[in-house]
């Protein structure tokens, strides 16, 4: 199944200890079913438009848990299943490296990104800088981080920091989320693992060892099997 993770503080989901509490409550508890899951911010003005400055400056809300947004972007980035932003309206500071912690991000076509950090005297502290240049050039990045402004989805995707946009998020997450859920669980914990591994250092050897795993796994014999045998596979997640 596909979980939806909602970023719930009104009007426009200023990153707070509700919210990253809700993020570390949804990812350490992911059930054995979830398959993918969706970031998407409540309400029609924002995915989230960055942290709440005037009540959030870097808690938790759980004195267990490290404080502050990277921690849990982590926290995110590490998840077993992929895990997609569907962004619309305002997705800035802390809302945009919630969304960079993700797989990969959806946006409608009226969102807008950004870093508004240093018009604070401030810069990005949840991943934004370590994130966005692995993503998009280097120098854009520094662009986005530098001058605060924002730019529109179309640019966004033609940067590279969104992958897709669409007129419908809705039809978003179907067209490219759902397949995702109907892949082999343990072929995607390899493939997220071996990306991640690899992200900035190649490794042929990390990728053979990461093939061999999937195919003396239970569900890399059950793809092949299925295969052959024309039907289809019947994941066991192992």
């Amino acid at each position: 199944m596909i979980e939806t993770v909602w970023l719930d503080n009104p009007p426009v989901n200023a990153v707070n200890g509700g919210i990253i509490e809700t993020l570390w409550n949804a990812f350490e508890q992911l059930d054995s079913e979830v398959r993918a899951v969706v970031l998407r911010g409540k309400g029609e003005r924002a995915f989230s438009a960055g942290a709440d400055i005037s009540g959030f400056v870097g808690g938790a809300a759980d004195g267990d848990r490290p404080a502050g947004i990277q921690p849990v972007a982590d926290l995110i980035e590490q998840a077993p299943v992929p895990v997609v932003a569907a962004i619309h309206g305002y997705c800035l500071g802390g809302g945009l490296e919630i969304a960079l912690a993700c797989d990969f991000r959806i946006a409608h076509r009226d969102a807008q990104l950004g870093f508004p950090e240093v018009n604070l005297g401030l810069l990005p502290g949840g991943g934004g800088t370590q994130r966005a240049p692995r993503l998009i050039s280097p120098g854009r990045a520094r662009w986005l981080v530098m001058s605060g402004e924002r730019i529109s989805a179309a640019t966004a995707e033609a940067w590279g920091l969104v992958e897709f946009v669409v007129d419908d998020l809705e039809d978003g997450i179907a067209r490219y989320v759902e397949p995702l859920a109907k892949q082999s669980p343990n072929a995607i914990r390899e493939i997220k693992e071996l990306l991640r591994d690899t992200r900035d250092d190649r490794s042929d050897e990390r990728e053979v060892q990461a093939f061999a795993a999937c195919l003396n796994s239970e569900d890399g014999q059950e793809g092949v099997a299925a295969f052959l045998e024309k039907r289809a596979p019947n994941w066991s997640g192992k």
